[in-house]
């Protein structure tokens, strides 16, 4: 067998986003200074995400039907207890991260390791840790798909507002963060986010272990849906996957064999390309995409798409198709 070809990767393209060139927010949540919480970025690749930080960037802001987006954190960097309003969904790329539900995150703990997916239903409070052991290892990356045009808010525990006091760090009732140890000050008529009450605490669902393993499909679980050309994919979100429940988009695991050509073929929705590991080459009707570990890319509504592998090893990456 031949040696893997290589391409030259064009840097910007207004409907890919490179792993390399991912703009970090360091500061988008209200627990952003918090021991422990203080290391993370987040990222808005597609749509505005739920960030608190006015100021995020965001890669690409045409609407899809769902918003795209990642975390990276070292090493035993904690992301607070929070709740969402739509559906949040997590692909681990890099690292081993622990995912804990309740308002402490001591309800139920899973351990998840790249290749894994997690859904978390909606009003349940869940955080999630690095908990790779080799603290010099490149910081871990979640790849993550939120439910809708717009995901709303997040809902935090009430120990991190006390947290955030004692950092500058308000959040305000129309979900904006302000940094006032920055020097920033609470706008006129804006008035600070209460602080969540026992009655909304007591709201939300428990999970136990059980419940929680049951919102995962791990790397050598899920339905294959189809085998054709050297393309398969296992279905991890949709109808008759495992994870069945709505979630206003399908996704997919899919790998591509070496120097395998799939059919061309045309969606009509929103679809969107992750690249987990190897090379992928996306040809359209009047250029040509190579895509590498860590790309996001978006495709054309309805546009005549081929997926091609040049190369001697396995591609694996992830399709996210918008309901139509």
């Amino acid at each position: 067998m031949g040696q893997s070809e290589h391409f030259e990767v064009a840097k910007s393209h207004p409907r890919i986003v490179r792993y390399d060139e991912l703009r970090p927010c360091r500061d988008a949540f209200i627990d952003t200074r918090s021991p422990g919480s203080d290391k993370k970025e987040n990222f808005t690749i597609i749509g505005p995400g739920v960030s608190e930080n006015p100021n995020q960037y965001v890669h690409i802001a045409e609407p899809h039907g769902f918003n795209i987006g990642a975390a990276r954190q070292p090493a035993n960097c904690v992301n607070s207890q929070h709740s969402h309003e739509t559906a949040e969904v997590f692909y681990v790329h890099k690292g081993q991260w622990a995912f804990r539900t309740g308002e402490t995150g001591k309800d139920s703990e899973v351990i998840l390791n790249p290749g894994d997916l997690i859904s978390i239903p909606t009003d349940v409070f869940r955080g999630f840790e690095n908990i790779s052991q080799n603290t010099n290892d490149e910081p871990g990356f979640l790849w993550a798909v939120l439910g809708g045009d717009d995901p709303g808010h997040v809902l935090w525990a009430p120990y991190v507002f006390d947290m955030a006091k004692d950092f500058g760090l308000v959040l305000l009732e129309n979900g904006n963060l302000v940094d006032t140890g920055k020097g920033e000050r609470i706008p006129e008529g804006q008035n600070p986010m209460a602080v969540t009450t026992r009655i909304q605490v007591e709201a939300l669902k428990c999970f136990s272990d059980t419940q929680l393993r049951n919102c995962c499909v791990m790397s050598d679980e899920g339905v294959s849906e189809f085998s054709r050309g050297g393309l398969t994919q296992r279905k991890l979100i949709g109808p008759t996957a495992k994870l069945s429940w709505p979630h206003g988009f399908t996704l997919g695991h899919m790998t591509l064999l070496p120097h395998a050509s799939a059919e061309q073929v045309r969606y009509p929705g929103s679809e969107v390309l992750f690249v987990h590991s190897g090379e992928l080459t996306v040809k359209l009707m009047d250029e040509t995409w190579h895509l590498l570990p860590g790309d996001t890319a978006t495709l054309v509504k309805g546009s005549a798409r081929q997926l091609v592998n040049r190369t001697d090893r396995p591609v694996e990456f992830i399709r996210v198709r918008g309901d139509i």
